[in-house]
């Protein structure tokens, strides 16, 4: 194994080269994502996929684990290999996941190794390759950011593009509720993109055609589709979502428990029915439908950004994650956000260490609803390490993550201009 040491400390190989999965595996990976599916009753509906034969490129919509399941479900019995962030490498193990063909990377950086290893997957191990665009689970069951860097990587591999929309993950087992409810999914596979039609297109009229079939709304679906979700706690952890109140404008003074979301500054109070609508106890219902309340909070930290009044500071819990073996505990830190960056102060392997990821570079948050018991936390990223912020401060992690989002939109705005 190649030494990626520095400090002592050892580093992840991303430089590696992947595997293709062999038949058994593959087999062993259909066995184990039946059962869940069959429960369900689960139904795959194909659009123009009669003559799409491997390699091509799989784009999956991002919900929940049961993505994995449903995306194995869809490939079978082909081989396939994906990505996998380095915290999942931790979950299960290193040597499990490389023997699956499963590919390491960190959240939201530049990964030239990982690029590399795509055209691998694709011109030499001749696999499906596997992509969650999207780079973490949706907060509100709708289309979360999509990269710009989507349309490059598209006319690099040339192959077919095919989408994987899954409708009814999010609803089931939504990040703020890990409660699994075991209800019904579906999803359609279908090509949007031959590697005639690639050659003709711009990378961002390619990025048009994947924003245009990856759109989906969960809540929407449920409520189209009629899926009902009785669980006495299915409202349970929505503040954590739904942190601002749009009835006296507080923010993070919001509870939840069972199927009720309330303010503690006002005492509003709201009803989550069996259909994922939401209707208030008394007055208005300002928002019914769950997306259209988390884009009016998303409108409102971007108004803050534009007029230069955002800002959040808090004290955390530092951990790392150099390689995939284990969380190194750093102590308290400050984390810092303005509408320009983002900075994590904190002591690093013994050392005062500051991280600084501007707006411009940072696309995207990766964070957390209260990870493995430990708390909410953001996890910030540099080629060689990640940095898990644990939070003092709660129900803050979504409008970080809307405010990154935002940020990145307006610095990309103010520099094409």
């Amino acid at each position: 194994m190649r030494d990626n040491k520095i400090d002592g400390i050892r580093r992840f190989d991303f430089q590696k080269k992947p595997i293709k999965p062999c038949f058994l595996m593959s087999v062993a990976k259909y066995i184990i994502s039946f059962p869940d599916l069959k429960k369900r009753k689960f139904t795959l509906k194909k659009i123009n996929m009669e003559d799409v034969k491997s390699p091509y490129l799989l784009l999956v919509t991002h919900s929940s684990m049961v993505d994995f399941n449903i995306m194995l479900k869809a490939t079978h019995p082909e081989p396939v290999n994906n990505v996998m962030t380095l915290e999942g490498f931790n979950t299960y193990t290193e040597p499990l996941m490389r023997s699956l063909g499963v590919l390491g990377t960190r959240k939201f950086i530049s990964d030239l190794h990982l690029i590399k290893n795509i055209k691998y997957c694709i011109t030499k191990l001749k696999t499906i390759f596997v992509l969650f665009p999207e780079a973490r689970y949706s907060l509100d069951g709708c289309t979360s950011y999509l990269p710009e860097s989507t349309g490059k990587l598209v006319k690099l591999l040339g192959v077919p593009v095919v989408v994987l929309r899954i409708h009814g993950n999010f609803i089931t087992c939504p990040q703020w509720n890990k409660i699994n409810k075991k209800t019904y999914v579906e999803a359609e596979m279908e090509r949007i993109l031959t590697p005639e039609q690639i050659k003709g297109l711009k990378p961002a009229q390619i990025n048009e055609i994947i924003r245009e079939n990856f759109q989906y709304d969960d809540f929407r679906w449920q409520a189209e589709n009629k899926i009902t979700i009785t669980h006495p706690k299915r409202a349970k952890g929505l503040h954590a979502l739904l942190y601002k109140c749009p009835a006296c404008m507080s923010e993070s003074q919001t509870d939840s428990e069972g199927t009720k979301l309330w303010c503690n500054a006002c005492g509003k109070e709201w009803e989550m029915d069996e259909y994922g609508a939401l209707h208030a106890v008394n007055g208005e219902t300002e928002f019914s439908h769950i997306p259209d309340w988390s884009n009016w909070e998303r409108e409102c930290v971007r108004k803050e950004i534009e007029e230069g009044t955002y800002y959040f500071e808090d004290d955390v819990r530092v951990e790392t994650l150099p390689s995939s073996l284990k969380f190194y505990k750093q102590g308290m830190g400050r984390l810092i956000q303005t509408p320009t960056e983002t900075r994590i102060e904190c002591t690093c392997y013994g050392k005062p260490f500051t991280l600084v990821r501007s707006a411009m570079n940072l696309e995207s948050m990766h964070i957390e609803y209260d990870y493995l018991g430990r708390g909410d936390c953001v996890d910030i990223s540099i080629p060689d390490d990640s940095f898990w912020c644990y939070l003092s401060k709660r129900d803050a992690i979504t409008k970080i993550s809307f405010a990154t989002e935002e940020m990145h939109k307006l610095a990309l705005k103010k520099g094409s201009s």
